[in-house]
């Protein structure tokens, strides 16, 4: 048996059906995350990844259903007057939204949703839905190493980096709003960390939906 068989044989070693999770990740750019979150969604097979609303068009090589729900202005707009939305926001002109009814569906499925978002929509995940939010921030060890990964990734000039490094300062500064923080230092240890506080949060007694039956039982006259 390899480490995820064992891992499988622990998730399912009770009868009682369980509720999901939404399990948000946040960081500054560069800091990991979503190297972490790809990596969680190869190794843990009772998690999926939210799927998104957006106003922007689909570029070639995106599917609409799998990578983004491709959605007109007109449609959002009232997604956002419904209510629809567990969290939403508007970057260069294009709105971003987690559809509500979705996510739902698949917590009560017993499956766990991947979030990679900000600290903006998991305040607005926090006040929508907070018995169900694990959140974790994902730190650098250190502003030299952020530096550094940013730069690596040859994608961004000089200005954009420097505008990156001078936005983590805001966007660290929230870090106490997470249950969780894990400093990446490296990869492979800090998807460990994060797979170990899923499987907390998996057993606890209020997400354990299917407890009060078995407790009946345990607890019935002979």
């Amino acid at each position: 048996m390899n480490m995820n068989d064992a891992q499988n044989s622990l998730d399912q070693s009770t009868d009682a059906s369980r509720r999901g999770l939404m399990l948000v990740l946040s960081s500054p750019s560069g800091a990991g995350k979503s190297s972490i979150a790809r990596q969680l969604l190869l190794e843990e097979g009772n998690l999926t990844m939210s799927v998104s609303a957006t106003t922007r068009p689909a570029r070639p090589d995106e599917t609409d259903g799998r990578d983004y729900h491709f959605v007109h202005r007109n449609k959002f707009n009232v997604m956002i007057s419904d209510g629809a939305f567990l969290e939403y926001a508007t970057v260069f002109d294009n709105s971003y939204g987690t559809p509500k009814a979705d996510v739902m569906a698949t917590l009560e499925s017993g499956v766990d949703v991947l979030f990679d978002i900000d600290w903006q929509g998991t305040q607005q995940i926090a006040n929508a839905a907070p018995t169900d939010l694990v959140s974790v921030f994902i730190l650098p060890p250190s502003r030299a190493e952020l530096y550094r990964r940013l730069k690596s990734r040859g994608q961004d000039s000089d200005e954009v980096v420097a505008a990156r490094m001078a936005r983590a300062s805001d966007e660290i500064s929230h870090y106490a709003e997470y249950e969780y923080i894990i400093i990446n230092d490296d990869l492979q240890k800090s998807v460990k960390r994060i797979k170990a506080i899923l499987m907390a949060e998996r057993m606890r007694r209020a997400r354990q939906t299917g407890l009060t039956a078995i407790v009946r039982k345990l607890t019935a006259e002979s």
